[in-house]
C-alpha cells in the first residue's frame, strides 16, 4: 500500500491483483492456502479470485483471509458467447454463454465490475473487438502472455474507447500471482475495502503495472491444459 494514512486525509494507491485462479478452475492447480501467502509474499494490498464460471474457490480464499491483512475480493472469469469476461464483485457467477456486453450488464445488476480479459488473444477465448461494449474496463497487461503483441492492442484499443485499463496475472501457479496488478487509487479519506476498492475500479482510477510470464511458464501451462483435456487411452 502506498501512499499516506487514512487519517491525513491523503489519496491511497493499492496493489491489487484482479485475475488470479485456484484449483477450483479446470487449468488451476493453486489452493486457496498457497494463493494467499504468494499474495502476501510479494507485497499485494488484494486479489480478485476468478475461476472459470465458478465463485467457490474465490468464497473458500475470502473465508481464509478473513482475519489477514489482504482484501478478498469474490469474482469468476464468464465464458460468454463471445469470449471470456472477468466479474469483479459478485456473490455467485453469472450464467455462461450469453453475449458479452448482455453478460456485462448482469455482472453491473449484481453489484460488481465487468472487465474484459486478454481482448483479441482468440486462442484463450479473448473478445474481439467488436463484442465488447457495455463494459467496466479492458485488461490491457495480462502477464499470461509470450510476446507483448495483443496486450498493446489491448492498450490501443482500451484509450481508443476511453475504458478504464486493468493489469492481471493470470495466475493459475502460485508463482505467478501478482506478475502484473492493477494499480487502484482510492480517494483521500477512502478506507480501503473491498467496496471502496470496487467503486474506484468502476471510476477508472485504475493502472495497469506487470511482466509477463517466462516462455518457459507459459508452455508448462499450455501442455499442462492439453494433458486436461486429453483422455487417457490406457
Amino acid at each position: 500500500m502506498t501512499g499516506h494514512a487514512v487519517g491525513d486525509r491523503q489519496p491511497l494507491t493499492l496493489r491489487i491483483d484482479p485475475h488470479v485462479h485456484t484449483s477450483a478452475s479446470y487449468d488451476g492447480v493453486t489452493a486457496p492456502e498457497e494463493l494467499l501467502e504468494q499474495a502476501r509474499a510479494v507485497g499485494l494490498d488484494g486479489v480478485v479470485v476468478t475461476d472459470h464460471d465458478t465463485v467457490d474457490g474465490a468464497v473458500r480464499v475470502a473465508e481464509l483471509a478473513a482475519d489477514r491483512d489482504l482484501t478478498v475480493i469474490v469474482g469468476c472469469e464468464v465464458s460468454t458467447a463471445d469470449g471470456h469476461l472477468l466479474a469483479i464483485g459478485v456473490d455467485a457467477a453469472p450464467a455462461p454463454g450469453r453475449p458479452l456486453a448482455e453478460t456485462a450488464r448482469t455482472v453491473r445488476a449484481a453489484g460488481g465490475v465487468a472487465v474484459v480479459p486478454h481482448p483479441f488473444q482468440r486462442s484463450r477465448h479473448g473478445a474481439r473487438g467488436a463484442a465488447i461494449d457495455d463494459v467496466d474496463g479492458v485488461e490491457v497487461y495480462n502477464a499470461h502472455a509470450v510476446t507483448n503483441v495483443r496486450n498493446r492492442q489491448a492498450e490501443r484499443f482500451a484509450t481508443g474507447h476511453d475504458y478504464p485499463q486493468f493489469g492481471g496475472s493470470d495466475a493459475h501457479r502460485p508463482g505467478n500471482v501478482g506478475r502484473a496488478v492493477t494499480e487502484v487509487r482510492l480517494p483521500a479519506a477512502a478506507t480501503p475495502t473491498a467496496d471502496a476498492i470496487l467503486e474506484s475500479m468502476r471510476a477508472g482510477r485504475t493502472a495497469a503495472v506487470g511482466r509477463r510470464t517466462t516462455t518457459w511458464q507459459y508452455l508448462t501451462k499450455v501442455i499442462g491444459n492439453a494433458k486436461r483435456k486429453t483422455p487417457s487411452l490406457l
